[in-house]
């Protein structure tokens, strides 16, 4: 065998090797499958919600998420980013009125986190929230 024929018989040996690897990690199905799992985050855990009555964690590294219980609803998780869109002040979540509130300038935020009352126009940012056992996750943060 001639030296142009090995190596022609090594690169398709090699090509044949990573094929299915390749085409492994392109098809949609094994990265959805990666995105369901890896995609949510520990922010708490509902021992801890119940106790404080809110879980804020500013350790996440693109934004911080705030988790409530909705107040017409206690079964229905509520996960929001804090920060008002009008000046970048925090919201705080007002139980009793089942609202977010911006301390800076009073705008009103619902649990979906839609615009109640002005100055605020753009809503806040929510996450999907779930559980597993006690513990709550919070996606896509």
């Amino acid at each position: 065998m001639d030296r142009r024929t090995f190596l022609n018989w090594v690169g398709v040996g090699l090509l044949a090797n990573y094929l299915p690897i390749t085409l492994a990690a392109c098809s949609s199905k094994s990265s959805t499958t990666k995105a369901a799992t890896s995609g949510f985050r520990t922010v708490g855990t509902m021992k801890q919600l119940e106790q404080d009555g809110q879980i804020l964690n500013e350790q996440l590294p693109q934004a911080p998420v705030l988790v409530v219980q909705d107040s017409t609803n206690p079964d229905k998780l509520v996960a929001i980013n804090p920060v008002c869109t009008h000046r970048d002040c925090a919201v705080e979540w007002k139980k009793q009125r089942n609202v977010f509130l911006c301390t800076c300038h009073d705008s009103e935020f619902d649990t979906t986190g839609q615009v109640l009352s002005p100055p605020a126009k753009i809503p806040l940012v929510t996450y999907a929230v779930k559980t597993e056992g006690d513990r709550i996750l919070v996606g896509n943060v």
